[in-house]
């Protein structure tokens, strides 16, 4: 292994890289200094590779979301989506740097390509054991080129002595005022560092250097991985006529169910003897939970059972969409459920969620009916990209305004709030309570809420370039317009 030149100036900026992932990523909370840090980090791979990539068009989807995850930070202040993007965005973003790296012919939409990923982890792993002893193998040569052993000698007991003096100094220097005095005097500076942090830091920005330089020398390199293994022909298949049995079976049971309870499924108040929480909340998951195993069943069934002739064929077709249509008209059902829940005790992250998944699977449904006609279509693949644009449109769409807004809205009708829910929400959640105070500034513990929250904005870690939040800035100056 040898270094040339150009590689040293690369591990000089990947050691740049690593002290901006440390400045940007462990002084107080994570906001604005998450995008600067993905903008010079792309800026380096784009630079070391000379824009020579693979896969553009879904490269560019994935930058768009991880330029859009990233800057979420910036633009919201999400209690749920903060703790998931911070790992969410680096795994998407190694995924996207290996795939965009790797051969135009290999196929991303396979369990091969998930391979492919661990193993450049892996490779990068191997690569950094190879270059620590390279690196051994240069300082025992440097050593050799000293022949004065007894420089080295002192070079190493001065070497020694340092850690020793950073420990000793300090203490001595508490220990006795004039001696501090003295000592500050001497180097012109205070001296006031905390060993340990400065420790973790520096060794922090050193891993992480070398793990960007590790990861940037094994991506981009052919190994036997890039070489797709074609599927066996010998998997195990389901006969068709059995397939088509479990199918007739389940559909019959969808369609005497739907049919029995049609009016109970859209009926637009509550029937005799059931409250809401029997009528909306319970019957709402377990309608979730058929509709995925539905999609379980027709993934499997679409995989692996192969018909033996044309109308077996038909057949099951036929029985796939009818399951598809029984499914959706299950999951209708469900988002009336929750609408009905949610207009009875409130807005909450964990209902909105709920309707944007049923949303989702909609969707996912709708594409696997065009998929059970046409099968030349690929499925994993929208699968996989449809669950990413999914995952950034919840991002994007700022759920917790939405919260709030429609939780307001049901104030005015109804005069019911939880304005401790408010509270345990992000900026939003504050910008809510302020509406709330000047609509009534009577609602009870209202005003003690916002002081509270005055006082946290004030005192917390927000003062930092690195923690700068537009939707934090905008709360805390209404909160000050408010003069509490």
């Amino acid at each position: 292994m040898r270094t040339k030149q150009r590689e040293w100036l690369f591990l000089l900026t990947c050691l740049f890289l690593g002290f901006l992932a440390n400045i940007s990523f462990l002084y107080g909370e994570i906001e604005v200094s998450y995008i600067i840090f993905i903008a010079f980090f792309y800026t380096v791979l784009f630079v070391r590779f000379k824009f020579s990539f693979e896969h553009r068009r879904i490269g560019l989807l994935l930058m768009a979301g991880i330029w859009l995850l990233a800057g979420s930070f910036l633009l919201f202040d999400s209690t749920i989506f903060y703790p998931l993007n911070l790992l969410v965005i680096p795994a998407v973003v190694f995924f996207h740097i290996v795939l965009i790296t790797s051969p135009a012919k290999l196929n991303w939409g396979k369990l091969s390509f998930i391979r492919l990923v661990t193993g450049k982890l892996a490779d990068a792993l191997r690569y950094l054991t190879n270059y620590l002893r390279y690196i051994g193998r240069i300082m025992a040569r440097s050593r050799r080129r000293v022949k004065n052993r007894t420089l080295r000698q002192i070079l190493l007991g001065i070497l020694l002595t340092i850690p020793i003096l950073i420990i000793i100094v300090p203490l001595l220097m508490s220990a006795d005022a004039v001696f501090q005095e003295q000592i500050e005097n001497l180097f012109i500076f205070r001296i006031n560092v905390n060993l340990v942090e400065v420790g973790f830091r520096l060794a922090f920005t050193v891993v992480a250097a070398i793990f960007f330089f590790c990861i940037f020398q094994v991506i981009g390199k052919k190994t036997k991985r890039e070489i797709e293994i074609p599927e066996t022909p010998n998997k195990k298949t389901l006969p068709g006529i059995v397939a088509a049995t479990i199918l007739m079976l389940l559909n019959t049971l969808y369609v005497l169910f739907i049919a029995l309870q049609f009016q109970y499924f859209f009926h637009e108040g509550l029937l005799d003897g059931f409250t809401y929480a029997d009528y909306a909340r319970r019957g709402f998951f377990e309608l979730i939970l058929v509709t995925l195993i539905n999609w379980t069943i027709l993934l499997v069934f679409m995989k692996r059972v192969r018909p033996e002739d044309d109308k077996q064929k038909r057949l099951l077709q036929i029985l796939y969409s009818i399951m598809i249509f029984a499914s959706g008209i299950l999951l209708v059902s469900a988002w009336q459920r929750l609408t009905l829940y949610e207009a009875a005790y409130g807005f909450t992250m964990d209902r909105l969620l709920a309707h944007y998944f049923m949303a989702f699977l909609l969707v996912i449904f709708a594409y696997t009916l065009i998929r059970v006609w046409l099968e030349n279509l690929p499925i994993l693949h929208f699968y996989l990209i449809c669950a990413f644009l999914f995952y950034c449109l919840l991002n994007a769409v700022n759920l917790e305004e939405t919260i709030v807004e429609n939780n307001l809205e049901r104030y005015e009708v109804t005069g019911k709030i939880d304005i401790h829910y408010f509270s345990n929400l992000g900026a939003e959640g504050i910008k809510g309570l302020v509406q709330l105070y000047e609509k009534d500034p009577e609602i009870p513990g209202l005003k003690g809420l916002l002081i509270d929250k005055k006082v946290q904005l004030e005192n917390g870690e927000g003062e930092s370039w690195q923690a700068f939040n537009f939707a934090r800035d905008e709360a805390k100056e209404l909160l000050e317009e408010l003069g509490l």
